[in-house]
């Protein structure tokens, strides 16, 4: 069975480093980008499973670059908003972005883990 691909999204070095080391243990091969518009572009060559976005971001923020990855021709990406601002208004614009899942960003991921199980059906 082919590796997971996860594209996140992500201009926190010290986020990166994180998500790169506790989702690389447990086997997704990772792509990262460090603004929205490489996140983009990414997402239209490297066609990965799962997108992880933060929705703080420069230039364009994780709910614009959301919008525009699940507009993309041929997208079939799970998108995952992952935010440190959990709140009903932006658990709204990431539904009206077209997310699949919204969660709260740790410093363990677990919420991250969770999400990315739930739409890949892991551990089913």
């Amino acid at each position: 069975m082919a590796k997971l691909k996860v594209l996140v999204i992500e201009d926190n070095e010290d986020d990166v480093f994180l998500v790169k080391k506790i989702l690389g243990d447990l086997g997704y091969d990772l792509l990262v980008a460090m603004n929205g518009e490489e996140g983009i572009e990414k997402a239209k060559t490297e066609k990965p499973d799962i997108v992880i976005i933060d929705t703080i971001l420069p230039g364009m923020d994780g709910f614009q670059v959301c919008e525009a990855i699940k507009g993309l021709p041929e997208n079939k990406a799970k998108v995952i908003i992952n935010t440190g601002n959990i709140d009903a208004i932006d658990a709204t614009r990431a539904r009206k972005a077209g997310s699949d899942e919204y969660v709260a960003k740790t410093s363990d991921f677990q919420y991250v883990i969770e999400a990315i199980r739930k739409l890949t059906g892991e551990g089913d």
